[in-house]
C-alpha cells in the first residue's frame, strides 16, 4: 500500500515522502495514528496543496527542538547519591534519575529519550545524550556528588 507521510518516521522517511508499506502496518498503525494518509488520487491533490504547510510545520518543530537542545546543553545537573568507599555509589544513577532532575529544573523530558552508555556507578562528572527529535540531540553534563 502506498501512503504519504504526514510526520517524520525514522524507519520509513520524512514528511511528504510517498512510501510503500504493508497493508496491515498502514491500516493498524500509520492511518489511525494520523502519521500517514493513503496515496489515492483525491489524497494526492489534497496532499500537494497541504505539502507546503506541512513542511513549514516541520521547520518550526525542528527550530523549537534546536532551541530546547541549546538550553539543555547549557545545563549542568547535580545529583546527590549515597556513596561508599572509593567513590562507588550504593546503586546507580539511571536515566530515570536524570529525568527527575531535569523535571526539577523545569524541563519535562521522557526518560526514554535520555541515553546513557551505562548506568552511572561512581561519583564524578558524566555526560548524557538526550534525543529530543530524531535529528536533534543535546548533551547534558551531570555531576554526581555524595549525600
Amino acid at each position: 500500500m502506498k501512503v504519504f507521510l504526514k510526520e517524520d518516521v525514522r524507519t520509513l522517511g520524512k514528511i511528504g515522502d510517498v512510501v510503500t508499506v504493508a497493508e496491515g502496518y498502514a491500516r493498524n498503525y500509520l492511518l489511525p495514528q494520523k502519521i500517514a494518509v493513503e496515496a489515492n488520487t483525491k489524497n494526492i491533490k489534497e496532499f500537494e496543496h497541504n505539502k507546503r504547510i506541512i513542511q513549514e510545520k516541520a521547520v518550526k518543530v525542528r527550530d523549537a527542538n534546536k532551541a530546547a537542545a541549546d538550553s539543555l546543553s547549557a545545563l549542568t545537573l547535580t545529583i546527590r547519591a549515597k556513596a561508599g568507599e572509593e567513590e562507588k555509589l550504593f546503586g546507580s544513577v539511571t536515566n530515570m534519575d536524570i529525568a527527575e532532575a531535569l523535571k526539577a529544573e523545569g524541563h519535562d523530558i521522557d526518560r526514554k529519550k535520555i541515553h546513557l552508555e551505562e548506568p552511572i556507578k561512581r561519583l564524578g562528572s558524566f555526560t548524557a545524550e538526550i534525543r529530543i527529535h530524531h535529528d536533534v540531540t543535546a548533551s547534558v553534563k551531570i555531576n554526581v556528588i555524595p549525600e
